[in-house]
């Protein structure tokens, strides 16, 4: 018999089952929202980064459709009652 007995490791109350079963679920809950969260974060991150791509790209073709001006819209006329 190697344990020394002390006033540490004498009173040290074992976990019940049922404490350590709720950690385990606790853990494995966590870890899967926080899985979540990340994908969640990183999908964000990449579609906002396509989305600033593609309003770089349209304002750029605005600015080059925007050199040939349309002729401006013109005036309705009332109708006439008759």
């Amino acid at each position: 018999m190697n344990s020394i007995i002390s006033e540490y490791n004498l009173f040290k109350s074992k976990p019940s089952k049922a404490k350590t079963k709720a950690d385990i679920t606790d853990l494995a809950a966590r870890s899967i929202v926080g899985a979540e969260a990340e994908r969640r974060e990183a999908k964000t991150a990449r579609l906002r980064q396509m989305r600033l791509e593609a309003e770089a790209k349209q304002a750029v073709a605005q600015t080059s459709a925007g050199q040939r001006r349309a002729k401006p819209a013109q005036p309705r006329r009332a109708r006439s009652s008759s």
